[in-house]
């Protein structure tokens, strides 16, 4: 018997490891009928490249998905073998045509969808992608000729519309026959005035006791005999001609199927070659499907033997209730021995590791975190489960130990054993010490290996033995229950007294049991315990510095996020008053170039040196105004505000910033800073000392606005300005342009009211300058012109006071 298990035989392993169940649950994700057979008969690969291969598929699949979902692979079906007999001149049945043809519109549908994913670069389905031919006209052929699974389109031949029109007029002849016997004096004989068929031929059904009034032709009686039905002599002739056309009818459909047949048959290769490629992509789509059902990651391979899995949760357990488990091995160690309480998750830790390398040798994603790493091996062996058989007269210990001894002769650098309860069931002395050779022996080979085990000297030979380390399965006393996190490096205590005097066995029977443990167990235990306190107390501090931490990144994200606000505050204030500074230069220079005409023109009129000196002071003002306010303009440049030098502030003085030039109310104050927390507005901000200016009520600003005030006065009692503008031939802004030149002399000049000129037209001009009129800041009012003023063609606004 042992000699038939030397054979290497994955399959039983991946039994063990519960590999079939994950297939089962990628056979669900998968389109085609064939596809759930392949998904589950998937075994694992141990070439390092085909796994990466396959892992790379699956990657380009997931982000496909991601980012368009996943093509629909419909219900294409396997025609490889209808396409053969086709090509060996079979006519095909019409259901055989239509599944060809449901076939090729996926495979053009999958087609399709890739070439619409003009995101996504060259990936490693493309080849696959590639060798999807659609044929279009196999495709529309079949369905233009066939209507349904029983029957063909009239349109299929015009042969075949001829003969099913003739059939159409035919049958109408024979029921317009068949309604008057029905309807005439006839239908007293009849069982039911109705219509019917036997063989293919209408009959009207006659009770059988008045068989002689209808002469005719008996085609068939009724169960009871007391219907016969009967087809009358008039019809019998237009029956047998519908006979002729059906056999007609069924050759023409006979000749139509074997010409389609042999088209397709012509395209065999192409389509079964076409079909391969969809099951295929279907079955990697499906890998992609099931690894955003248990939320997977793609994890790194590697050929060295080392395995690294980051949180790693058992698939088969909901992701709601699993523990994640963070294990390492073939990097410091070879061996790791795991120990703790039954029900503790030991297993489930050894089936989590082999489960998932098996799942990313088949190129399945898996569900760790990502920075994970997986060896690919060449053999994996599993010893876990009961392995009692009865059929053999097998013990559980025996059973275990014929696994034991194949999976020992067959290991080598290149293998990944897991062992549950290493050498249980028997003596303790004697099962710990096999326990030790197997796993020496294992170790000499350079296989990885994995092992649960209760036995003491397990430990002791993983704290005394290069490469090999121990792990436990925290169990919480307190509780008595465990927590299922898997300690590395850390041996797992017996728990038995503490858990003993919890549920309340006496102190002195513990004592006693106490005093026969020897005194170096006692003092491993003592050891243990104390290196299980530190980890607890380093475990507690790393949680308060992550959690410090964390508030720390709050704090910083909640400030850098506070001062973008700020700073985007502070610009939109600035480009608000950049806006509104430019439009009061933009106002001065207009209004000073009009005054400069008119001091131009006065230069004319009076005494030549008068008139200079004049213009010439006139200059110099508009000068100095325009230099005052473009430097108004600039809320960057710090302007030189008067006002009373700051050097000491307290809460509520109000004070000028002067690079904004915005009035602010003082909040908080930093004086050893020389720094103060000013609000404008529903804006806060800190500002120097040297930025702010104690509010001085007799501003610059303030003097300006009375000097041109003042200057304002003078022009009007200065100037002369007609009543009226004409608009008459200007486009609409060039009009507009006038008209506001025009108001501004008028302004100046002191007229209450103009005239607009515009002219009557197409009443385009009359209502730019009406439209504009309304939003003029100098207007008060305005009318169309009445009877005598020029009605229509012109516009009365009043000048605002």
């Amino acid at each position: 018997m042992i000699q038939e298990i030397m054979k290497y035989d994955i399959s039983r392993y991946l039994k063990t490891l519960e590999l079939d169940k994950i297939l089962e649950m990628l056979s669900e994700q998968a389109s085609l009928e064939d596809s759930h057979e392949t998904a589950r008969n998937l075994m694992p690969d141990t070439d390092f490249d085909s796994v990466k291969a396959k892992l790379q598929e699956t990657g380009d699949a997931y982000s496909f998905m991601s980012r368009y979902s996943a093509p629909s692979f419909g219900a294409a079906k396997n025609v490889s073998s209808s396409l053969r007999r086709a090509q060996a001149s079979a006519v095909l049945s019409i259901k055989e045509l239509l599944d060809i043809a449901e076939t090729l519109r996926i495979i053009r549908g999958v087609k399709a969808w890739r070439n619409d994913c003009a995101g996504m670069a060259q990936t490693s389905l493309d080849g696959l992608f590639g060798a999807l031919v659609p044929n279009k006209y196999i495709e529309d052929k079949i369905n233009f000729a066939i209507k349904s699974e029983e029957e063909l389109n009239d349109n299929a031949s015009p042969a075949l519309y001829d003969i099913r029109r003739k059939l159409t007029a035919k049958s109408g002849k024979i029921r317009e026959s068949l309604e008057r016997i029905v309807r005439g004096p006839t239908a007293k004989y009849l069982q039911e005035a109705i219509i019917t068929q036997r063989d293919g031929r209408f009959v009207v059904p006659l009770k059988a006791e008045y068989k002689g009034q209808l002469n005719g032709i008996v085609h068939d009686t009724s169960a009871t005999g007391s219907t016969i039905f009967i087809e009358p002599m008039a019809v019998v002739e237009t029956n047998n001609e519908i006979r002729v056309l059906k056999a007609r009818e069924q050759e023409e459909i006979e000749r139509i199927l074997s010409e389609l047949s042999a088209e397709a048959g012509g395209f065999a290769d192409s389509i079964i070659y076409s079909y391969n490629a969809l099951l295929k992509l279907d079955i990697i789509f499906a890998k992609a499907k099931l690894a955003y059902k248990m939320k997977a990651s793609m994890p790194q391979i590697n050929e060295n033997g080392c395995t690294y899995l980051k949180r790693a949760r058992h698939p088969l357990i909901s992701y709601k209730t699993v523990v994640p488990v963070t294990v390492e091995l073939g990097k410091s160690y070879d061996t790791l021995v795991i120990t703790g309480p039954n029900t503790g998750g030991k297993t489930v830790t050894l089936k989590t590791i082999g489960l998932l390398t098996v799942m990313t040798m088949c190129g399945l994603m898996i569900p760790v975190d990502d920075g994970s790493h997986i060896a690919v091996f060449s053999k994996v062996f599993a010893d876990i489960g009961d392995e009692q058989s009865i059929e053999q007269s097998l013990s559980t210990f025996s059973s275990h130990m014929v696994n034991i001894i194949s999976i020992t002769e067959l290991a080598d650098e290149n293998s990944l054993v897991l062992f549950d309860e290493l050498c249980a069931g028997t003596d303790p002395v004697e099962g710990a010490a096999l326990a030790k050779a197997i796993l020496m022996r294992l170790s000499n080979s350079g296989a990885k290996t994995v092992a649960t085990t209760h036995y003491p000297e397990l430990k002791s030979y993983a704290i005394d033995t290069d490469r090999v380390e121990n792990a436990s399965c925290e169990f919480d006393v307190n509780t008595l229950k465990p927590t299922y996190r898997l300690i590395i490096g850390m041996p797992g205590r017996s728990n038995a007294f503490a858990i003993s005097r919890r549920l309340g066995l006496s102190d002195d029977i513990i004592k006693t049991a106490e005093n026969e443990v020897s005194d170096e167990d006692r003092r491993f235990e003592k050891v243990v315990e104390s290196l299980e306190n530190a980890r607890r107390e380093a475990e507690e501090e790393h949680k308060k510095a992550q959690s410090l931490r964390f508030k720390l990144d709050e704090a910083k994200k909640k400030a850098d996020l506070r001062e973008a606000e700020l700073e985007k505050s502070r610009e939109k204030l600035m480009e608000k008053t950049r806006e509104s500074a430019d439009r009061i230069i933009e106002n001065a220079r207009n209004k000073s170039a009009l005054l400069l005409n008119e001091l131009e023109e006065m230069k004319k009129q009076l005494n030549a040196d008068n008139a200079a000196k004049l213009a010439e002071k006139a200059r110099a003002a508009y000068k100095s105004t325009i230099n005052e306010l473009e430097k108004t303009a600039d809320p960057v440049t710090k302007k030189s505000v008067s006002g009373e030098a700051v050097t000491k502030l307290t809460k509520g003085d109000i004070v000028l910033i002067a690079d904004i030039n915005r009035d602010a109310t003082v909040v908080d104050i930093k004086q050893s800073d020389k720094k103060a927390l000013v609000m404008s507005g529903s804006m806060k901000m800190w500002v120097d000392f040297e930025n702010l200016r104690l509010k001085n009520k007799s501003s610059a600003s303030t003097e300006f606005k009375k000097t041109r005030r003042v200057t304002g006065l003078v022009s009007r009692g200065q100037r002369t300005v007609a009543g009226e503008v004409d608009l008459r031939g200007m486009a609409s802004d060039e009009a507009i342009m006038e008209l506001d030149k025009y108001i501004d002399n008028a302004v100046l000049s002191g007229i209450t009211t103009v005239t607009v000129i515009h002219g009557k037209g197409t009443g385009t001009l009359r209502k730019a300058v009406q439209a504009h009129l309304r939003s003029h800041k100098n207007i008060a009012a305005f009318r169309t012109g009445t009877f005598g003023e020029g009605e229509n063609g012109v516009t009365i606004a009043e000048i605002k006071e």
